[in-house]
């Protein structure tokens, strides 16, 4: 196959969830298929980055927009300006003329058998009626993270922001949905949801997976004090959210009977609301060039999530390094996980924190969850993952070549 493959933002570095998981499928993809990576990012060129991103996908493809890396203010005063269209601001904001254009003459042209538009941001740049097939990869379901962002946002204008952009996604994305010849889910749950915003929609589950060729590692940590571990990037709003959450409610109960117990927020970019949470018993690293040695060397790991959507790489990265983990049910959505075998699932501070708690406390209950988490993983390596993801694109390839008349125009939406 001839497969284009459309991201918004940069591909490279690989220091979120998204961009794992396709990086790990593009590059399993290549192996058998002809793959042409086309990514466009906002800013100032960045000749470092297309000349990395030509290295790891030979015959890439990079468009700066040349839109201004925008601060608060300035994207405050573009989301005022979009407040009464249609579509919502996560999806208008990744679109761009340029990208379109090239798009629809690729598409046009034949020059490629198939194509995937990775995430829903990218949509509005795959215009118009389209003969090539075009499958959504969908990371999340854009609606439910909206309306979970609004369901604990304290903030009232900012609530009321998200109120609206959750409605507005919502007619969005049900009606994008249709639009597409084929769209992919991350869990059967996220499948579930779509499927219920767009009955008869054409929905096929491809799971998350986990890097198992390096072999999975067992690292057991008896620290004294024990280390509690929260890994993510901390300029997304759900782990923001998580931690603030994690060291108002949960943590202080822990400090209870683990006063030197040390919560480590290991992750890129955090703002001053979560710097600020930084004392003796809360470490903020910031950037750090590797999460292998905060994990390696957590006692336990922590998912304390309760907005987001899609699936927790976080948690395979975990027991990767044969980690017992405690999460919400939330923060485990989408894993073939199960409570009580796994890993621990909480959503009550007492509960999360009494989980917490009995892990420090008893070695051989901590080491049977070690031992689970290592014996999860190894089911589910990215090789077998990409395989399905394939499968999907060969089977949406052959329905179209059988129904040569149809045509999805994306942007009617």
């Amino acid at each position: 196959m001839r497969v284009l493959w459309v991201k918004a933002g940069k591909l490279l570095p690989v220091d979120t969830g998204g961009k794992l998981r396709s990086y790990r499928i593009l590059k399993e993809l290549a192996r058998s298929h002809s793959v042409s990576l086309l990514s466009y990012y906002n800013g100032q060129r960045d000749i470092e980055y297309e000349e990395a991103i030509q290295s790891e996908f030979p015959g890439a493809n990079s468009i700066c927009t040349a839109t201004p890396d925008s601060n608060v203010l300035d994207e405050s005063l573009h989301y005022l300006g979009r407040l009464f269209q249609g579509v919502p601001f996560a999806v208008s904001k990744f679109t761009h003329p340029e990208v379109q254009r090239t798009v629809s003459a690729w598409l046009g042209g034949r020059k490629f058998d198939i194509a995937v538009c990775d995430f829903l941001a990218a949509s509005l740049n795959f215009c118009g009626g389209s003969a090539t097939p075009v499958v959504l990869f969908q990371h999340n379901v854009e609606t439910v993270l909206w309306q979970r962002r609004a369901a604990t946002q304290r903030n009232p204008a900012k609530r009321l922001v998200y109120w609206i952009e959750a409605s507005k996604m919502a007619r969005y994305e049900g009606a994008a949905l249709h639009c597409f010849h084929h769209v992919i889910a991350v869990s059967e749950r996220d499948k579930q949801h779509m499927l219920k915003m767009a009955p008869n929609c054409a929905i096929s589950v491809v799971p998350t997976g986990a890097d198992t060729k390096k072999g999975v590692t067992f690292v057991t940590a008896d620290h004294n004090p024990p280390k509690i571990v929260f890994t993510g990037s901390m300029d997304w709003e759900p782990n923001i959210d998580g931690v603030g959450y994690f060291c108002k409610e949960i943590l202080p109960r822990v400090l209870s009977e683990f006063p030197k117990a040390v919560f480590q927020i290991v992750g890129r970019n955090p703002p001053a609301k979560v710097r600020r949470l930084a004392s003796e018993s809360v470490e903020v690293t910031g950037t750090v060039a590797s999460v292998d040695e905060y994990l390696s060397g957590a006692t336990v790991v922590v998912i304390p999530l309760r907005t987001g959507g899609g699936t927790r790489l976080k948690i395979f990265e975990a027991m990767a390094r044969g980690k017992a983990v405690i999460s919400t049910t939330i923060g485990a959505e989408g894993l073939d996980v199960k409570d009580g075998r796994d890993l621990i699932l909480a959503d009550q501070p007492a509960h999360f924190a009494e989980g917490i708690c009995r892990l420090l406390r008893e070695p051989t209950f901590r080491r049977r969850y070690e031992e689970a988490a290592v014996a999860c993983l190894g089911q589910h390596d990215w090789s077998h993952v990409a395989r399905r993801f394939e499968d999907v694109l060969q089977n949406t390839l052959g329905v179209s070549r059988a129904d040569r008349g149809s045509s999805h125009p994306v942007a009617a939406v």
